[in-house]
């Protein structure tokens, strides 16, 4: 298992290619997260469109430099249809897309299978807490509605399970994120428990992740990455003084990180 932090070369030069690229992302997430989301791509230098609107799925996935699918949209008047209908497009297009299965595991059954049935137009990466990525890969996860109730670290096994079976890059938040292609491991540690206290923030983490997926040649560098960006902005914003202002400073540091550096 190898250690990835900011300070390492590998996401100075993702983030550096994502700048420089700009990619389109086109994104279907629930009204609760779209504003973060979209400002969080926007920080970074990438171009943000969510929604469902008509054709939307069918067109902006399939023309986009990379999708990411919420399963929470379908809180907010997205069809499971739509969901079906912009994985596929990714897919067929050979655009990269990432998977976030919200809530998985928490006892809703119906819900499970819309979201497993993606699974069929194999997204480029997964992401989400520990009890999500158990629960994808046939574990009991035990999530407490999106919340999780497991650590990154009891989940890595059925995290590798994930990728190695999907041919994804699974990728599981916590107190040390885990990314993996279902072979080589790479650890994320750092970030700021406040993370956990601003609504969408994980969902924004998925966003960030299909920016950085856009164009990349080393997927699993690409999405260790966007967890090591995450994780340093939220440092650099840990001295703000509430949960309010916290929020407002991450979205500060993100546009303020340089590459360079």
């Amino acid at each position: 298992m190898k250690t990835l932090t900011w300070d390492s070369e590998a996401p100075r030069a993702e983030l550096a290619r994502l700048k420089r690229l700009k990619p389109f992302c086109y994104g279907m997430t629930n009204f609760v997260a779209a504003n973060l989301s979209a400002n969080v791509l926007l920080a970074v230098g990438a171009g943000p469109a969510i929604g469902a609107a008509m054709d939307w799925p069918q067109v902006f996935a399939r023309h986009a430099s990379a999708v990411w699918i919420n399963g929470a949209a379908l809180m907010s008047a997205v069809t499971p249809e739509q969901l079906r209908t912009a994985a596929r497009a990714a897919h067929e297009a050979g655009v990269p897309w990432v998977l976030d299965p919200v809530a998985v595991g928490a006892g809703a059954a119906e819900y499970d299978a819309v979201i497993k049935s993606l699974l069929e137009f194999r997204p480029t990466a997964i992401r989400g807490n520990a009890s999500e990525l158990v629960a994808l890969a046939g574990g009991e996860g035990g999530a407490q509605g999106v919340d999780t109730t497991l650590s990154s670290d009891k989940a890595l096994a059925f995290l590798q399970k994930v990728a190695a079976d999907l041919g994804t890059i699974a990728a599981v938040s916590g107190p040390v994120d885990y990314i993996t292609d279902g072979r080589e491991v790479l650890a994320v540690p750092g970030g700021d428990a406040r993370l956990t206290q601003v609504t969408g923030a994980g969902c924004s983490l998925g966003a960030l992740i299909s920016g950085m997926l856009a164009g990349a040649e080393n997927r699993l560098s690409a999405v260790a990455a966007a967890h090591a960006v995450y994780a340093r902005a939220a440092e650099r914003a840990a001295g703000a003084r509430g949960t309010g202002s916290f929020a407002i400073r991450f979205l500060d540091e993100l546009s303020l990180i340089d590459p360079a550096e």
